[in-house]
C-alpha cells in the first residue's frame, strides 16, 4: 500500500514507531563503505542517539567522544582487536579512541550517549561479551518472559541495556509508567505494543523510542517467541 502512502510508522508526542519501509540511509561522519539509519537522537527529544549501521566488507564507522556500544545483529566486525560475530557486543567508554571495520558485510546497532558523573564512581571500563553467555532471569517470577542484562547492575554505568523474550501470548505484567526513556528494536517475532494511548502492531526490525512516562506495554502475538534490545537511562536522577 505504499503508493497509498500507509504505514504503521507513527510519531507522537511521547513516542516514536519506525518501520522499516520508512528506514532513510544516509553517512555519518567518519564513516567509509557504510551508511547509518539513525533511529532515534537528540532532536527528536531523545538523551541518547541509537542507529543501525550497514557495513560493506571492510567499512569503517566513525569514531566518538562519547560512550558507545556496538551490537552486532548480522556479520562480523573487528573492534580493539577482537572479533565480534553475531549476538557479541561492546561497550567503548567515553573519549577511548577506537576503529570498528566490517570484516565481512555486516549490520550493528549503535547507542550513544554523553556520560552522566556520579560522586564516589570512576568512569566504566572497556569490555566484550557475548549475549549467548549470558543467563536469562524470569521477569517478576514469569518463566514465559525472560531478561538478560547485557551491562553491568553498576552505578558506573548510567544506562541497562537488556534483550527481553516473550513465549507466544506472554505479556508485560502490568502498563508501566516511569522516569526512564527507552529505544527499542525488535529482533525477532512480533506482538502488540501500548504507548500513550494506541496500540501499535510491531514485528521483526522495527523501532520504537519512548519518552519518560509514556504508558507502555506488550504482548508477544504468533506462534514464535518475541524478542527485544531494549534501552534505558538508570542509576542517575532525571534533572
Amino acid at each position: 500500500m505504499k503508493d497509498l502512502g500507509e504505514t504503521r510508522s507513527c510519531q507522537r508526542a511521547n513516542h516514536l514507531l519506525l518501520t522499516p519501509d520508512t528506514f532513510v540511509r544516509a553517512p555519518l561522519p567518519g564513516m567509509k563503505k557504510a551508511t547509518a539509519i539513525v533511529h532515534a537522537a537528540p532532536r527528536l527529544g531523545a538523551r541518547f542517539t541509537q542507529y543501525s549501521a550497514e557495513l560493506e566488507k571492510d567499512g569503517v564507522l566513525g569514531d566518538t567522544a562519547l560512550q558507545r556500544v556496538i551490537y552486532v545483529l548480522e556479520g562480523e566486525l573487528g573492534v580493539l582487536g577482537g572479533d565480534l560475530k553475531a549476538g557479541e557486543y561492546v561497550y567503548i567508554p567515553s573519549g577511548k579512541e577506537h576503529i570498528a571495520v566490517a570484516l565481512r558485510s555486516s549490520r550493528v546497532l549503535v547507542i550513544e550517549k554523553p556520560y552522566l558523573e556520579l560522586a564516589g564512581t570512576t568512569h566504566s571500563e572497556f569490555f566484550h561479551a557475548n549475549v549467548h553467555r549470558i543467563i536469562a532471569q524470569p521477569l517478576m517470577g514469569d518463566s514465559n518472559v525472560r531478561v538478560q542484562s547485557l551491562i553491568p547492575d553498576s552505578p558506573h554505568f548510567d544506562f541497562a541495556l537488556n534483550l527481553m523474550t516473550f513465549d507466544p501470548g506472554a505479556s508485560l505484567p502490568m502498563v508501566e509508567i516511569h522516569v526512564m526513556e527507552h529505544g527499542l528494536l525488535m529482533l525477532a517475532g512480533g506482538g502488540i505494543y501500548r504507548l500513550g494511548d494506541c496500540w501499535h502492531p510491531v514485528k521483526e526490525g522495527d523501532f520504537i523510542w519512548m519518552a519518560p512516562y509514556c504508558p507502555q506495554w506488550f504482548c508477544a502475538v504468533g506462534k514464535t517467541p518475541a524478542q527485544y534490545l531494549i534501552y534505558k537511562d538508570w542509576n542517575r536522577y532525571a534533572d
